[in-house]
């Protein structure tokens, strides 16, 4: 019991991190991040649903994931340079700062790309995954 207990402890620890990094990342374009990613599941869905189907419903759906995780990624580093901004302008008005801080805010800056080019690269693997499904579908037709 007391390693069920463990696990969902470390489970618990690594949510809240995972929670705050998010948070760190710049709450508004991290939300946008993740409803793009939600977005690219949910089309991802319907694109597996749509496997036998005609080539420009398949073709329109495998479409709208790629455009959608490439706005995650466009979104991501707006984000991050609306962050640097924002940076920049605290640390010239403060006068300038140790490099401690600034290092800390740099990581911080780059949170928010992190998480748009991993779900740049989940979106595309999911569409190479469906060209292969749907190739593999056809050939087995033919």
């Amino acid at each position: 019991m007391k390693l069920i207990a463990t696990v969902f402890g470390l489970n618990l620890s690594f949510s809240n991190v995972f929670v705050e990094r998010f948070v760190e990342g710049g709450l508004s374009g991290m939300t946008l991040i993740l409803v793009c990613l939600i977005l690219a599941v949910f089309f991802t869905w319907k694109a597996f649903s749509h496997l036998k189907s005609e080539t420009g419903q398949f073709l329109k759906y495998k479409k709208l994931i790629n455009q959608i995780v490439l706005l995650a990624l466009v979104i991501s580093f707006a984000n991050s340079l609306f962050g640097l901004i924002s940076a920049f302008d605290a640390l010239e008005a403060s006068g300038g700062a140790e490099p401690a801080i600034v290092a800390g805010g740099l990581k911080i800056t780059l949170l928010s790309p992190t998480f748009g080019l991993l779900v740049f690269i989940l979106g595309h693997v999911a569409t190479f995954t469906l060209s292969w499904m749907r190739n593999a579908e056809l050939e087995e037709a033919a």
